[in-house]
């Protein structure tokens, strides 16, 4: 299968999957891919370095691959060295390769803390690499931040390079340069924590209500009729439907070409965090859930649709957090996202009594 086809498989799995007391194993987790017609963004991306990607990982003998924003493999390659141990240890489309599941390692670094990192033989928690010496980066976004994935280089303790750092971050620069050159009436919205929308390479300065409007009709790709559309967004509130047109004119000349009417519908290609962040959540990722979530899903709104996805969103976020025994993960959120109450109070539960991290948690609550 040509690398084309292989990466035409979606960014996150099929299925519903939760990692519990995985380790150790012997290999990462296989997951089944979405399918879709069209390559995304990332996916076209990866294609464009095709060539580079591959004679960097031949030409010092190592795999390559790259992941969605969950831990999973969309691509790899393995030299002739590495290819038998790479298979067996799943580092194949599909694997799932988080901290999560499998234990410390390069990828799940990366993806936990969005820095590169580099992991020696005897730090892969996996016992089926602990020969491996793993180099991996981030791929973000150079305009909105946007996490994208993670880009590994991995080889043989005996074959391991001071450069090996230095080459993953090249690979993840060419990767981000091509995220650039591809980009076509793509929108990105991020509405988790401080709200804002890009289009293409830009900034959009759009109102509160237009990134509203924005994230109705994400949430409804199929399409939305006015009347519909009306009522989720206001619901009682006097306010006619021209005013409504007048809104979705100003967007239409802000996206052009990018939203049908009759029904509403985008039809340019779109991402979001808050999207991604319940796909996430869906399957149990909790560090790509984490990473994705700033803040609260437009904490000014009031349209009762949003509001509503927004309250549900934030209980299945604290139901998950209750759930979580991590007491690092756990001081991760409660230092990024202070107001996550929740995650200070199961803190307060898992804690020592003697820790000194109690005192900072009861701060919190009593703020």
């Amino acid at each position: 299968m040509n690398l084309s086809n292989k990466i035409q498989h979606a960014q996150q799995p099929l299925q519903t999957t939760h990692f519990t007391n995985l380790n150790p194993v012997s290999a990462a987790p296989l997951l089944t891919l979405n399918q879709s017609d069209q390559p995304s963004l990332f996916c076209r991306s990866i294609q464009h370095n095709q060539h580079d990607l591959l004679k960097i990982a031949e030409d010092s003998g190592m795999a390559i691959g790259i992941t969605d924003h969950q831990g999973t493999l969309l691509w790899t390659w393995s030299s002739q060295p590495m290819l038998s141990s790479a298979e067996q240890a799943h580092f194949v489309e599909g694997g799932h390769w988080s901290t999560q599941a499998v234990g410390t390692n390069a990828i799940g670094l990366a993806l936990n803390n969005q820095v590169s990192s580099c992991v020696y033989s005897h730090e892969n928690q996996m016992q089926s690499v602990q020969d491996w010496v793993c180099y991996a980066a981030p791929i973000l976004d150079s305009v909105s931040g946007e996490f994208h994935g993670v880009i590994n280089l991995s080889t043989k303790y005996k074959k391991h390079t001071s450069l090996g750092l230095l080459a993953v971050e090249r690979c993840a620069e060419l990767v981000k340069c091509a995220i650039q050159i591809e980009k076509n009436n793509f929108l990105y919205i991020k509405a988790l924590g401080t709200p804002q929308v890009q289009f293409n390479q830009h900034i959009l300065p759009l109102t509160h209500r237009q990134i509203e409007i924005l994230c109705i009709l994400a949430l409804h790709p199929q399409g939305i009729a006015l009347n519909e559309l009306h009522y989720i967004l206001y619901g009682d509130r006097n306010v006619s439907e021209k005013t409504l047109k007048a809104e979705m004119s100003q967007l239409r000349t802000l996206l052009p070409n990018c939203i049908l009417s009759r029904p509403y519908k985008l039809t340019c290609e779109i991402q979001t965090d808050f999207i991604r962040a319940e796909q996430s959540l869906d399957a149990g990722f909790l560090a790509s859930t984490f990473s994705l979530y700033k803040g609260s899903f437009l904490s000014k709104s009031e349209s009762p649709f949003l509001s509503t996805w927004r309250d549900c969103f934030d209980a299945r976020l604290s139901h998950l957090i209750y759930q979580m025994q991590d007491i690092n993960q756990l001081l991760r959120i409660m230092s990024k996202i202070p107001e996550r109450i929740d995650a200070a109070q199961r803190l307060l539960e898992l804690l020592p009594s003697d820790s000194p991290h109690r005192n900072l948690c009861l701060k919190l609550l009593h703020a």
